[in-house]
């Protein structure tokens, strides 16, 4: 799922295009793409747009008179694509959504596989939609930690709860917890001052970096390679490879659809953290540390 520094790129993206540009018609190939009706598409359509903001994970699209958004949330296989042609068609298949038609070239939304969770919100006040998580590139040190503190949590949960920060997911969760060197379960209540201050400094210096990253990679031109899981990323997608800091092989927590990856020597003191199928498979005999680990393949 494209998060706040895919999204702030986008966003960069889109208003070297679309800012100041009249949106002349959208294209809905997809009915389960609109969500919200009130105002209605058409109200957009004639509008020039005034204004581009992110919404936790969401691309807004703010028009003229500031009572027409159209909102973008692309979900994990969403993906922005800008075509320099208008009217320029929409790909075939399901994988098409949409397509916003602009004088000066042509956005189309599509999203892979089969499960259509895309969406697109038309609203009066983007605010709305807002699950109201803490800005985490312009909260201070306390903002940072009453947020974090409020609730007892993990800290992988905490970080990519919407309501308690903004558009921070999976993937980078990942890379924060690595570089702050701590373990993706560690209690959001106990964790003490040092670590706070060192998790409030790698969330910073993370997003601040992935972001000059992605802007990198882009060059200027639109992005069309959004991916959670990229070469540079020291922990997330990177399960049985060397840790970059110490050496050690990148283990993994499995949970429905998603996994959390970490370091054990960086992040648990050394300590596997149970992988919920594997731990009931094993149940006493799953390894406490990676020697464990290394020996229990060995046999």
């Amino acid at each position: 799922m494209p998060e706040l520094p895919d999204i702030t790129v986008y966003l960069e993206a889109l208003e070297a295009r679309i800012l100041g540009s009249t949106l002349d018609r959208v294209r809905i190939a997809s009915p389960f793409l609109l969500r919200t009706v009130d105002p209605p598409v058409s109200a957009a359509e004639g509008k020039t747009v005034t204004a581009l903001r992110r919404v936790g994970k969401r691309i807004a699209i703010g028009f003229d008179g500031g009572s027409v958004w159209l909102v973008l949330h692309l979900m994990i296989a969403g993906r922005l694509h800008w075509k320099p042609k208008p009217g320029a068609a929409i790909p075939g298949g399901k994988r098409g959504l949409a397509a916003f038609d602009f004088s000066n070239g042509t956005l189309i939304l599509t999203e892979a596989g089969t499960q259509k969770r895309a969406s697109l919100h038309m609203v009066r006040d983007p605010a709305s939609l807002d699950p109201g998580g803490l800005e985490p590139l312009t909260a201070s040190l306390d903002e940072f930690r009453a947020a974090l503190t409020a609730e007892n949590h993990t800290l992988k949960r905490a970080l990519t709860d919407p309501r308690v920060f903004s558009g921070i997911g999976n993937a980078y969760s990942d890379e924060i917890l690595h570089r702050a060197k701590l373990s993706p379960i560690a209690q959001t209540q106990k964790l003490q001052a040092d670590e706070i201050r060192r998790l409030y400094e790698a969330v910073q210096s993370s997003l601040h970096d992935w972001i000059q990253i992605l802007r990198g990679t882009s060059k200027g031109d639109f992005p069309e390679h959004v991916t959670a899981f990229r070469p540079e990323m020291a922990a997330h997608g990177k399960y049985g490879e060397p840790c970059p800091a110490c050496g050690a092989k990148i283990q993994r927590i499995r949970y429905a659809s998603n996994e959390t990856n970490y370091c054990p020597n960086c992040q648990t003191g050394g300590k596997l953290l149970a992988d919920r199928a594997l731990s009931r498979l094993l149940g006493s005999d799953w390894p406490r540390s990676l020697e464990e680990l290394e020996a229990l393949k060995r046999r």
